[in-house]
């Protein structure tokens, strides 16, 4: 299934949203623009790499802390292919203004970043001694999609539902569309425990990052009644 539109007014424009979409486009276009080897360490340099992590903790002297947690922030501004940062600025771009009018734009902004960091170590997690980098958005993006099925279970959202060879579009309330999203993450997520490869998707960034911002929503979601149901 794949998102098309979010049927739910906004009170006010995704400042924040628009923000982020535009700093991690220009970034990625920044990452094509090196040539392969410059644009390979610059990953490396910024992505996180869990098992860097694991040995500056063990007091690796190669290997400072802030070498090995900096890149939790820097990460997830960094994108794998025109596919990975097109779709995940798609995600942000159907989800995130609801949820920005809520909370408000700084807010917003924080909580982003939080559930970014968050899906970092929940991943770092579950990856200990990997020495490929973990890089996207999508953990923070998960995020909002936590709080927005918090916020919004009953809105509607304009999806392209595929049926083998035929595709139509529905209007499918939140909670079922994010609820059946995250279904999927959780259960990759659990089929990923003791694999070979440690490349590939971050899984666990995804169930973390949502987790986290369905917690949050909850703190702000306290004495408000949900809007934008119908």
């Amino acid at each position: 299934m794949f998102p098309l539109k979010n049927l739910s007014p906004r009170l006010t424009f995704p400042v924040m949203t628009l923000l982020l979409i535009i700093v991690n486009v220009l970034i990625f276009i920044f990452q094509v623009s090196l040539p392969d080897r410059a644009a390979e360490a610059f990953i490396n340099l910024y992505g996180m790499v869990p098992a860097r992590v694991s040995l500056a903790i063990a007091g690796h002297h190669h290997v400072t802390l802030e070498q090995a947690l900096v890149p939790l922030f820097t990460s997830m501004f960094l994108h794998g292919g025109w596919l990975h940062v097109l779709g995940n600025m798609w995600f942000l771009w159907i989800f995130g203004g609801q949820v920005e009018d809520r909370l408000g734009h700084f807010t917003y902004l924080v909580f982003y970043l939080i559930c970014g960091l968050g899906s970092g170590i929940a991943q770092l997690t579950f990856s200990w001694s990997s020495k490929t980098p973990a890089i996207g958005a999508s953990g923070a993006i998960a995020g909002v999609l936590g709080a927005y099925i918090v916020f919004f279970p009953s809105s509607r959202i304009l999806t392209l539902v595929p049926l083998f060879i035929i595709w139509f579009t529905a209007q499918i309330p939140a909670l079922v569309f994010i609820g059946l999203w995250f279904l999927i993450q959780f259960l990759s997520a659990i089929s990923s425990l003791g694999a070979a490869s440690m490349g590939g998707i971050a899984w666990w960034a995804h169930v973390g990052g949502f987790l986290l911002g369905v917690l949050i929503a909850q703190l702000f979601r306290v004495g408000r009644p949900n809007q934008y149901v119908y």
